[in-house]
């Protein structure tokens, strides 16, 4: 029989008409506006960062990247950051990843207003998503992962939700989500023992380690929904994902391809979260500091 292949492309680009008729629709003064900052001469983040900036100005949000040499200095590129929390008329702020090894990439996401962390990695963000708190912005790619599930599976309460990985860009906010929604969620990592064991008694799989084709066809539980977050090169370059799709195929009930399952989503959410942000701050719904003012360099956000 094999499994229902949950199309992520096919859903970003529904998600992504929508967005282009709400924001045509919105009597805004000016166009929201995402800003991509991005460190260093990486050839797979300049793909990334052109993907974006398309998506972005297809549905009507404006995209503006700044670049910065490999070798720029951590309070430089602070600097940069306030600028843009205090620019008006910049809407979202993301921080393409990796940076290189002289910036510590916490410190200068910590750095983002919360209102226009489009992203959702911001600590407050993330607090506002683990407390269930309304006006989170969450996490682009476990709310992607989310909404396919939503579109595929139907109702996950109850369902056993087991996370590969766990990163602060996928594992963790996603098991929160999950949580929120009902799931009893385990997180595997690295020091797990018996990982396919674990896996077998997954409802909902997701792999999200950064190893090739690591979970194989008996790890999973038929008839599962399995999500494959992992974006790798094998053996011969061609582009695969954590998951060896062709014979995990023949046991889930429902898969995603790489590329064209979570990927799109990601970019897809992101746009959402700069679409909400626009809205909020032309509004006055943003959230203040810890010392009661909306943009603030008291140093906690």
């Amino acid at each position: 029989m094999g499994a229902e292949i949950i199309d992520g492309k096919q859903t970003a680009a529904e998600i992504r008409a929508s967005l282009k008729q709400q924001i045509e629709a919105f009597d805004g003064e000016d166009m929201p506006v995402l800003s991509v900052v991005r460190v260093g001469d990486d050839d797979a983040g300049r793909v990334y960062v052109r993907n974006k900036k398309k998506a972005a100005e297809e549905v009507g949000i404006g995209c503006e990247i700044l670049e910065f040499a490999g070798s720029i200095g951590e309070n430089a590129l602070l600097e940069s950051v306030a600028e843009l929390n205090d620019n008006p008329h910049i809407n979202g702020i993301i921080v393409q990843q990796p940076l290189p090894k002289q910036i510590n990439p916490q410190k200068i996401l910590e750095a983002i207003s919360p209102d226009k962390d489009v992203d959702g990695f911001g600590a407050l963000n993330i607090g506002k998503t683990a407390l269930k708190e309304s006006g989170a912005v969450l996490a682009a790619t476990p709310k992607g992962i989310i909404r396919l599930l939503d579109k595929y599976c139907g109702d996950l309460r109850g369902k056993h939700a087991v996370i590969i990985g766990r990163s602060n860009i996928v594992g963790r906010p996603l098991a929160l989500l999950l949580l929120n929604r009902d799931c009893t969620v385990t997180v595997c990592h690295s020091k797990t023992q018996d990982l396919p064991k674990i896996s077998r008694t997954a409802d909902i799989l997701i792999a999200a380690c950064g190893c090739p084709k690591m979970v194989q066809k008996d790890w999973i539980k038929p008839g599962a929904a399995v999500i494959d977050v992992g974006i790798n090169r094998d053996e011969n370059g061609k582009l695969c994902g954590d998951v060896d799709f062709d014979t995990v195929k023949e046991n889930a009930g429902f898969i995603t391809p790489v590329p064209g399952g979570v990927g799109p989503m990601t970019v897809a959410m992101l746009l959402e979260n700069t679409w909400e942000a626009y809205k909020k701050q032309q509004t006055g719904q943003t959230s203040s500091c810890c010392c009661g003012h909306h943009h603030c360099h008291c140093g906690h956000h």
